[in-house]
């Protein structure tokens, strides 16, 4: 069988080879000629655009946080300062898993592990690209730790930073306060432009109440980073030059305070670990001398930033060492009050100079048989009003407060700042308590109970019942006494002073009126009552101030813990620490012109004249000049 070959179409496959070369040719110049168009479209037209962003890959603009002020005492000691520390930061929008960099920083033991919540919180509502802090001061051994693994850490590094420091730690507490990390709220609440790279705010104390004076106003500046967003040395000064100017931060104004340090020391020292609190204060101007709250805490660890445990610790500290007694402390006054009810009584007719009552150690109201007792179970025998004020009878005061009634306590009170809060330049005052028969009203749901009882009245008259005040409130009170009527606001800051010019804006006392009343010799007894407490051959607190090289005057109280039944004696030994009664003093000096007042309280000290009365002495001491470091 023949088999014949195709013949070979050679013109045909040159026409078909030509043909794909002409269209691959095309495609190709129209590839080219995009590829051109796109490149000139890059280079020329969006040159200025990409030319932008390229710089803004390399360039990172950064907040610089202002320099926190200074606080000062009176004497220009410092109490509150700036310390240089490496802190941890990181900036969530250079970092992809937070919750895994979060829990290998905690498995290097850089951060703890039941802060992470905190932390992922704080990075997913703040602006990303501010770096949140993670640790506020890093050890050596901790910086050279994680230099080692800052490789596998993008958007995480160690920056030089100022940290709050207070040189004296517990001391100045509850009255400077302390500054702690930004949280949630305050992000919130806060201007986001005068807090741009700022980790912490003022809390408590004149940290807070003074934070627009102290913080400052947040500067920037240009950096130059490498793909990971690290700053690296700028090759040449020609980008840096092209770029606009860094704006300077300007630093928080300081902060001088009355305060003194000496004094502040001898009065916490005074205290000797007890539960109290102690507020000195000059009468004439209002400025307080010493704020002390015992017992009481290192704001450093706020500064530097605490576990979560160790937070716990403090808080649920039985004797609160976080609770600033001094200011928010609202307690029984007592007796301290027997001096102002006395003028109150003698300004409405109640009693008189002359009138005597026969203390037998206990007051009964008519027609009831129960006994309130004197502080002093076999009685004081015939007192006019000199000497239930220097002999502290509770008798006296039950039998006036009859005459007196309760509404007119209240109004004589709330003239010397009672009831209300003082003012004074600290968050958080409490105003206390002066009970009247509206405020019963108006605060009790149960019609019975919204009556005012006489033994109510009878109470009221030694300080107790519901009456409330703190011990700054007393101190301004015992002030206003002490300059028989003028009232001046109570006040920490004393000036503010410029940073950078030097410039000083004193803060001047305010005036706050008289307590007036109708005849000057009112004033001339009550007063010479109240020095013969300390002074005088029958007065509670007559061994504390006899001998003593200046005239003053002061006032006891002990305010019940507990109510004793009718039948039961006081009896000290037998009654659980936290159950005795509280002791109270205060007092001033020197007596013919004020300079010093000072209001005590011991928490369960049992006696105000044995235990209050030494403490506000040895501050008194310490202020006129007969102190171991005297003051003046």
């Amino acid at each position: 069988m023949n088999l014949l070959s195709p013949i070979k179409d050679h013109h045909s496959e040159r026409r078909l080879f030509i043909g794909r070369a002409i269209l691959a040719s095309i495609i190709s110049f129209i590839l080219l000629g995009l590829v051109i168009a796109r490149l000139v479209q890059l280079q020329v037209f969006d040159h200025e655009l990409f030319a932008e962003k390229s710089q803004g890959n390399r360039v990172r603009i950064e907040a610089v946080p202002p320099i926190r002020g200074l606080v000062y005492d009176r004497k220009g000691r410092v109490i509150a300062e700036n310390l240089p520390a490496y802190q941890l930061e990181l900036i969530p929008e250079q970092v992809e898993d937070i919750d895994d960099t979060l829990s290998r920083l905690a498995n290097l033991d850089l951060i703890e592990r039941d802060d992470i919540p905190r932390y992922i919180e704080l990075s997913r509502s703040g602006q990303q690209f501010k770096p949140v802090t993670l640790k506020f001061r890093l050890s050596d051994e901790e910086i050279a730790n994680f230099a080692i693994q800052r490789p596998r850490f993008p958007g995480v590094d160690f920056q030089p930073r100022l940290v709050r420091h207070y040189p004296h730690g517990e001391l100045f507490a509850h009255a400077v306060g302390y500054v702690g990390a930004l949280n949630t709220a305050d992000m919130q609440r806060l201007d986001s432009g005068r807090y741009a790279g700022t980790s912490h705010t003022g809390k408590t104390g004149i940290e807070n109440s003074f934070e627009d004076n102290l913080h400052g106003d947040a500067g920037f500046r240009h950096l130059i980073t490498n793909a990971r967003g690290r700053q690296v040395p700028a090759n040449t000064s020609e980008l840096l030059d092209s770029l606009p100017m860094d704006e300077a931060a300007h630093p928080g104004s300081n902060v001088y305070l009355s305060l003194d340090l000496d004094l502040q020391r001898v009065a916490s020292n005074a205290l000797e670990g007890r539960r109290g609190a102690v507020v000195a204060l000059d009468p004439t101007s209002g400025e307080i001398l010493a704020l002390v709250s015992a017992p009481s805490f290192d704001p450093n660890l706020f500064a530097v930033g605490m576990s979560i445990a160790e937070f716990g610790g403090l808080q649920n500290n039985p004797d609160r060492p976080l609770f600033n007694r001094a200011v928010v402390g609202a307690y029984p006054p007592g007796s301290t009050i027997k001096p102002m009810l006395s003028l109150a009584a003698l300004e409405t007719g109640a009693t008189n100079l002359t009138r005597k009552s026969v203390c037998i150690g206990y007051f009964q109201l008519e027609g009831d048989e129960h006994r309130y007792r004197d502080w002093k179970p076999e009685g004081h025998g015939p007192v006019d009003l000199h000497d239930a004020i220097a002999q502290s009878c509770d008798v006296y005061f039950y039998e006036l407060s009859g005459k007196l009634g309760i509404d007119n306590m209240h109004e004589y009170l709330t003239r010397f700042g009672l009831g209300s809060a003082t003012g004074v330049d600290l968050v958080g005052e409490r105003p206390g308590l002066v009970p009247s028969r509206e405020w019963k009203r108006n605060n009790f749901r149960d019609r019975d109970n919204q009556r005012w009882y006489h033994g109510e009245t009878v109470i009221a008259s030694i300080g107790q019942g519901f009456m409330l005040a703190t011990p700054l409130q007393l101190a301004s009170a015992v002030g206003t006494l002490s300059r028989r009527g003028e009232r001046y606001r109570p006040h920490l800051v004393a000036a503010i002073e410029d940073p950078l010019s030097g410039e000083r804006t004193m803060v001047d006392p305010e005036w706050l009126g008289n307590v007036a009343f109708g005849n000057e010799f009112y004033w001339d007894n009550v007063l010479e009552a109240m020095h013969d407490v300390m002074q005088g051959p029958r007065g509670t607190a007559r061994a504390v101030g006899t001998g003593a090289p200046y005239e003053m005057a002061g006032k006891s109280g002990t305010a019940q813990v507990i109510s004793i039944a009718q039948d039961d004696e006081y009896d000290e030994e037998e009654i659980q620490e936290r159950q005795r009664d509280h002791a109270l003093f205060v007092s001033f000096a020197p007596f013919d012109d004020p300079k010093i007042a000072v209001a005590v309280i011991v928490e369960n000290g049992s006696s105000g004249s044995g235990v209050a009365a030494p403490i506000a002495k040895a501050v008194m001491d310490q202020y006129l000049g007969y102190g171991d470091d005297a003051i003046r």
